[in-house]
């Protein structure tokens, strides 16, 4: 008799404890929704919550249809989206500001119209394109990380008006024979959109830049 009440023990024990290892498995589920929702959905409806969860879970009858639900959730995700563009727009600002506080630290550095900085690496002393010119040049284009996103092989042609407005400024203060550093804020650059997977949006961009000839 003792050995049966023993082994019914046992049993019940095990009862026990694999119903609490269900109950602490959904505490622990419904513990990492909540920070989760606490973060994204800040004064959330608990209940209106639970609620959903419940039914959903039980299979019942939805007090929403299958549009207006699919309707909530794809403008939930759109807010997130928008919000987290505006926290990564505030981000790349914050570090851009940073970026040219200390490129205006550099010695010799000057700044040009719409915030271009130029610093003179070599001389030059014939003419000064104009707006219309084509321009021949020799170039490398960095992030402000230092990472090369392009670079000329040789001297380039271009017509000045074509290119982003941090160069236009730039080039036409420049005199026909000088090498600049020249650091262009995203506005003057590539602004919001960045360019493909090579700039990212609302970056600041740093040139050396040869102006080799200018042509009408």
């Amino acid at each position: 008799m003792r050995g049966c009440t023993l082994l019914f023990l046992c049993l019940f024990s095990g009862l026990l404890s694999a119903a609490q290892q269900q109950d602490d498995l959904a505490y622990s589920l419904g513990a990492r929704l909540g920070e989760r929702l606490h973060n994204e959905v800040p004064g959330l409806d608990v209940q209106a919550l639970l609620d959903g969860l419940g039914q959903a879970y039980r299979n019942e009858p939805l007090r929403l249809s299958k549009e207006q639900i699919e309707r909530q959730l794809e403008q939930h995700e759109q807010r997130l989206q928008e919000r987290e563009a505006r926290t990564q727009k505030e981000q790349a600002q914050r570090a851009q500001q940073q970026f040219f506080e200390r490129e205006k630290s550099r010695p010799g550095t000057r700044e040009l119209t719409g915030g271009v900085l130029v610093q003179e690496l070599r001389a030059g002393s014939g003419k000064h394109p104009q707006a219309g010119s084509r321009v021949q040049v020799r170039y490398r284009g960095e992030l402000a990380d230092g990472s090369v996103f392009d670079q000329s092989e040789s001297p380039q042609w271009f017509r000045l008006d074509s290119l982003i407005r941090g160069w236009q400024t730039a080039l036409q203060a420049m005199p026909t024979g000088a090498k600049w550093r020249v650091v262009i804020p995203s506005e003057q650059g590539y602004g919001n959109e960045g360019a493909g997977d090579l700039i990212p949006p609302d970056a600041p961009l740093v040139f050396e830049v040869e102006l080799l000839d200018v042509a009408d």
